[in-house]
């Protein structure tokens, strides 16, 4: 249910962009596709509605759209009716001002040569694309990204850097890179929604949307999309939450705990203390179960070699790495690729 609303509560509006001052409207189309996230899709549109009922103008339109005119089902197993995409972007007709696009899982049998066709056609006509959580696999696969700054949920981080072979991928929130913006799906889809809110009709609505919304404020892009394994609830120090940091940034090339204590800033001895405090492991074995995370990742969503695979979790040997894996998660990492389905394809992740 919304919260009351007082037609005088944005009567302290200051002027708003140009765009949004005379009148112009935003049209958006969003292009879900099947196993999407209701989620994201709803975090994202919901600030917009809540932008033109606050301010009382027509700022942003929406429309949601598919491939086809079929109705389209969602991860949670309900399903919506769509617009024809395909049609609506059709040469000569009137395109929308941003195409945003929320894909689910499995994303790989969603990258097919109609979809590559229909976001490149899309990106020619200088539209604004916005992927939403594993859209970004869409649009890397389709080629449009180049050399953009990229993000996509952190599930999906090691697999798709080690893929596409992109170094300005970022662990935040969401990233706006010229025509492209990328976001972590789920709840990140709010704050790219309100980041545009900001842009479209200023900060002052946007805050506005935040308070309606009950949410604390305005969360910044670059914001990281969690927090360092394990430590959310432990009231750690900042010196504990340094190393897991560097730890995380480091899984390839480990770093040797006396380098890690001297980057923190603290002796060796206070950090074994800290990791036992808080986390109840010693540093090297936090750092193992990370590295082997990271692998378990890359097994479960690319077609990599293992062997290659060990290589970029930072393990020097093949053996050694099924000797740690297998005492970590129980099976060994041939055992957990085996259970991998077959439409993940080594050129798709």
């Amino acid at each position: 249910m919304n919260a009351p609303f007082s037609p005088n509560a944005m009567s302290a509006l200051p002027r708003p962009n140009d765009r949004a001052e005379m009148g112009q409207l935003l049209d958006i189309a969003v292009l879900v596709l099947p196993g999407f996230s209701h989620l994201a899709l709803h975090a994202y549109i919901e600030p917009l509605r809540i932008a033109n009922t606050l301010t009382k103008k027509r700022l942003f339109r929406w429309q949601v759209v598919g491939l086809d005119n079929q109705v389209v089902t969602g991860s949670n197993g309900l399903s919506i009716s769509t617009f024809d995409a395909l049609n609506a972007f059709a040469t000569g007709k009137p395109g929308p001002d941003q195409l945003v696009i929320v894909a689910g899982e499995p994303i790989e049998r969603q990258s097919t040569p109609n979809v590559n066709a229909f976001l490149r056609r899309t990106a020619r006509r200088g539209i604004a694309i916005s992927g939403i959580g594993t859209a970004t696999w869409l649009l890397a696969q389709a080629g449009v990204l180049a050399d953009s700054r990229c993000t996509i949920h952190w599930s999906r981080l090691a697999a798709f850097s080690e893929v596409f072979r992109k170094p300005r991928i970022r662990e935040a929130l969401f990233v706006k890179d010229g025509q492209y913006s990328t976001c972590a799906g789920e709840l990140a889809a709010f704050d790219l929604a309100v980041d545009l809110v900001a842009t479209h009709a200023g900060a002052f609505v946007a805050q506005e949307v935040c308070r309606h919304a009950t949410v604390e404020g305005q969360r910044s892009g670059s914001s990281r999309q969690t927090g360092p394994s394990g430590i959310a609830f432990t009231g750690g120090s900042e010196s504990l939450v340094a190393a897991t940091r560097i730890m995380e940034e480091n899984l390839e090339f480990p770093i040797p705990m006396d380098d890690l204590s001297k980057r923190v800033g603290i002796s060796r001895r206070q950090l074994e203390r800290l990791f036992r405090r808080h986390l109840g492991v010693p540093p090297s074995r936090y750092y193992l179960k990370l590295r082997i995370e990271h692998a378990k990742r890359l097994i479960e969503g690319t077609r990599l070699p293992v062997v290659d695979i060990a290589f970029a979790s930072g393990f020097v040997s093949a053996s050694h790495f099924s000797k740690c894996f297998r005492a970590i998660h129980g099976t060994s990492p041939q055992e957990l690729r085996s259970t991998v389905p077959a439409w993940v394809g080594r050129g798709l992740g």
